[in-house]
């Protein structure tokens, strides 16, 4: 029998209830990882762990990645359950669309708290795991998901992009700082997705724009020239090939999953 790329690798996904979050999970567990689920709402982490199958170890934390005494007794719950991690997902995230005069430091500290500074927490309360995983001949990974909005501006997010701008800087810092510590840090930065999110900004189009719902989604396509929106899948995918066993190379990397939005 082959063994799996990940078998025996503890892999932590946050904000793993739904879209990215959950196809991520299913992706490291068909390659073999335990999980530990983690994000607010347990019953909806125990509904995915459902779907994984009898044979994947599943570990369920509901915890709020902006409360950093919630996540560091997870992660040590985590570590108790099934190992020391090896692989840590940052999937959490939140978005919140208005113009930059209306954008209140309520929001704009919002925006921080969950999509840069949660990652901060996770990854603080992970990595004395990974290291000494590392040490005793583990690789580890950790894997930030942020956005095209990382990468460059978009009107109406100021606060959501500041923030996932801060997460592609965390990465390269980390990146250099772990490279020789048998650690990895990537990025990944899908563009528009079909998830709650999408749902949101759609819902937002319509009710101030007054554009149908098919008009709205068009409009978020139009940005990916393959003029679609991006399946949580596709994003799961480019996730799981920066954790395989020999993607040792890539660190330091934001990598865009939007149909070719940033090529030009």
């Amino acid at each position: 029998m082959t063994t799996l790329p990940l078998h025996a690798r503890h892999a932590v996904i946050t904000g793993a209830a739904r879209g990215i979050g959950a196809a991520i999970a299913k992706q490291l567990a068909d390659a073999g990882a335990s999980l530990t689920l983690m994000g607010r709402n347990a019953d909806s982490l125990q509904a995915l762990a459902r779907t994984l199958g009898p044979t994947v170890r599943v570990h369920i934390e509901a915890a709020d990645v902006s409360d950093a005494a919630a996540i560091e007794r997870a992660m040590a719950a985590s570590v108790q359950a099934l190992g020391p991690v090896n692989i840590l997902v940052n999937n959490a995230g939140q978005a919140a669309s208005l113009p930059f005069g209306k954008t209140d430091l309520a929001l704009w500290q919002q925006m921080l708290n969950v999509n840069l500074t949660g990652t901060y927490l996770c990854t603080h309360a992970a990595l004395p795991s990974m290291l000494q995983a590392a040490a005793q001949g583990t690789p580890g990974r950790i894997v930030n998901v942020a956005s095209t909005a990382g990468l460059q501006g978009y009107a109406y997010v100021s606060a959501y992009s500041a923030a996932k701008h801060g997460v592609i800087g965390l990465t390269r810092s980390l990146a250099l700082e772990l490279a020789r510590k048998g650690i990895t840090v990537n990025a990944i930065c899908p563009g528009y997705t079909e998830t709650d999110i999408v749902a949101e900004a759609i819902a937002n189009i319509v009710q101030k724009t007054g554009k149908t719902p098919d008009e709205a989604r068009a409009a978020l396509a139009e940005r990916n020239p393959q003029q679609r929106l991006v399946q949580p899948m596709e994003v799961a995918h480019a996730v799981l090939s920066v954790c395989l066993p020999g993607s040792n190379a890539i660190n330091g990397q934001a990598i865009a999953v939007d149909g070719g939005e940033l090529a030009g």
